[in-house]
């Protein structure tokens, strides 16, 4: 799966939701049913960080949750990406981008959203290939300011920032014509996944779901 289609795929899915939840899971026991809070809501794109011990379980379970797309973050080298593709994830997210991981994601067919800071970073994935991308740790390294500034010298390339944000700032980042969506943890706090409050979760993913995109 070249690139260019990996884009395509990662575009489509980005295109679902506003928003993507970014999860980092403890007990894989929680994990169906976080994902049916959060897909209940409204969120059917589901990002998993390869963070925990858990991750790569809870990737199985959630994968199994009716209307879900479950893909895994943090992915780091190949066996990152062959270990997520294995467990059941659909597509894979990386904080930055190497030639052995875009290798590995060709072989492997599984898209990837790759991570990009600057615009060196980002001529670089487009010229391998990607024009949907990840912005990242988009609150750190400028914010939706910064995002904005990338829109006139690369108008092909659309986004997906992650990093910092908020219900307080997803508004400024979804309002730019280079966003399709943004990528934040807030949706499932650590203290409703442990109660297994999944009525709180689905009402924030109902209301992250109904964000309005520029």
């Amino acid at each position: 799966m070249t690139p260019e289609i990996q884009s395509q795929k990662t575009r489509a899915l980005c295109s679902l939701a506003p928003v993507i939840p970014v999860i980092v899971i403890k007990n894989a026991e929680r994990a169906a049913g976080l994902a049916q809070a959060l897909v209940s809501g409204g969120l059917p794109v589901l990002e998993i960080t390869l963070r925990s011990d858990a991750a790569l379980d809870a990737i199985r379970a959630m994968s199994g949750v009716s209307g879900g797309h479950v893909g895994a973050g943090t992915v780091l080298t190949p066996d990152d990406a062959k270990r997520a593709k294995d467990a059941g994830a659909t597509f894979a997210v990386s904080p930055g981008l190497t030639d052995r991981l875009i290798a590995a994601c060709e072989n492997l067919e599984l898209p990837l959203l790759p991570g990009t800071a600057t615009a060196s970073e980002v001529m670089r994935a487009a010229d391998a290939g990607y024009d949907m991308l990840k912005f990242f740790p988009a609150e750190a390294i400028g914010g939706a300011p910064a995002l904005k500034s990338l829109a006139g010298p690369l108008p092909k390339i659309r986004f997906c920032p992650t990093g910092g944000i908020s219900t307080a700032n997803a508004g400024d980042y979804l309002s730019l014509p280079n966003v399709v969506c943004v990528g934040g943890s807030w949706i499932a706090t650590d203290a409703d996944v442990s109660a297994e409050n999944w009525g709180a979760i689905q009402e924030r993913a109902h209301a992250a779901a109904r964000l309005s995109r520029g």
